[in-house]
């Protein structure tokens, strides 16, 4: 009978902590209210489930306690109560299945008046480019990448020639504007989180992927990689601002554009001193002289 009780108090305190927890979600600051919606209907659903398999254990515990005199009956098979199961258990299951397949049509579905960001990640930072003036990125490649070239931009694609480089782990996007998240890796496998926006994906080296989103209130909200990436995972981090049209595009104007952040990177060159390796006739080896 104690165990009977223990376990019922687990399903009171259980059902107590759901209603009156003092954690949940932060609130929401995309257009993405359907997925808490679809975690709702599977918290009901097993939830039910777990109370009722508890119930049930208390039950057995108390109907079927050791008695004198009374003995246990071995009946291995029950097509009646398999069938049940079978039933409750496919319902189950189709439930927490349906809402979260039309929600995923609509998560990849992206509208025709979203604009592009690009997400780029590498151990452990974060960086973006946005689309110029043109409203198009340009192509890239990671085979491309170099110093000058930290985004791996297509020099030769007009296109990219007027996108907007941050180099910053701060990302702002434009309140109630539709955005289409484009995420890539130089490296390893990392993953593009925002806690309020209720969307994140996998950044695979090699592959663009994808998801979309709305912000629908301003504010400042935590970036994370919500995919273990390293020795400096934890670290992370970034920040996106949701912005009124203006002071978002007061934040775009701060930023260098594809070629400008080009020539400014060869004309650092071409100031910087070179090291010239001449013969001396004097000595074995060579001598470096500044020019």
């Amino acid at each position: 009978m104690i165990a009977a009780i223990l376990v019922l108090l687990v399903v009171v305190g259980t059902v107590v902590f759901h209603f009156w927890s003092p954690w949940w979600w932060t609130e929401i600051a995309s257009n993405w209210g359907y997925v808490d919606d679809t975690i709702i209907v599977t918290f009901w659903i097993t939830g039910v489930v777990f109370i009722a398999v508890l119930l049930f254990v208390v039950y057995c515990m108390v109907r079927y306690r050791h008695r004198e005199g009374q003995k246990a009956e071995y009946e291995p098979e029950n097509a009646k109560l398999e069938w049940w199961l079978t039933g409750l258990t496919t319902l189950g299951v189709a439930g927490m299945l349906t809402p979260g397949l039309f929600v995923w049509g609509q998560f990849v579905t992206v509208p025709d008046d979203a604009v592009e960001v690009e997400v780029l990640a590498q151990q452990w930072t974060w960086a973006y480019r946005l689309p110029g003036e043109d409203g198009i990125l340009g192509t890239s490649d990671t085979k491309i990448i170099t110093f000058e070239n930290p985004f791996g931009v297509n020099p030769d694609d007009p296109h990219g020639q007027d996108d907007v480089l941050v180099e910053s782990d701060e990302l702002h996007l434009e309140l109630d504007q539709p955005v289409k998240v484009l995420l890539r890796s130089i490296d390893v496998l990392h993953n593009f989180y925002v806690p309020q926006f209720r969307a994140k994906m996998d950044m695979v080296p090699g592959a663009i992927t994808y998801y979309w989103l709305t912000p629908t209130r301003t504010g400042t909200f935590d970036i994370l990689c919500f995919e273990l990436c390293g020795v400096g995972h934890h670290a992370m981090r970034g920040l996106v601002v949701v912005d009124e049209t203006g002071a978002y595009e007061s934040w775009v104007d701060e930023h260098p554009t594809f070629a400008e952040a080009m020539e400014e990177a060869r004309n650092e060159m071409s100031t910087e001193p070179k090291l010239v390796l001449k013969q001396d006739d004097a000595a074995t080896g060579a001598r470096a002289v500044t020019q």
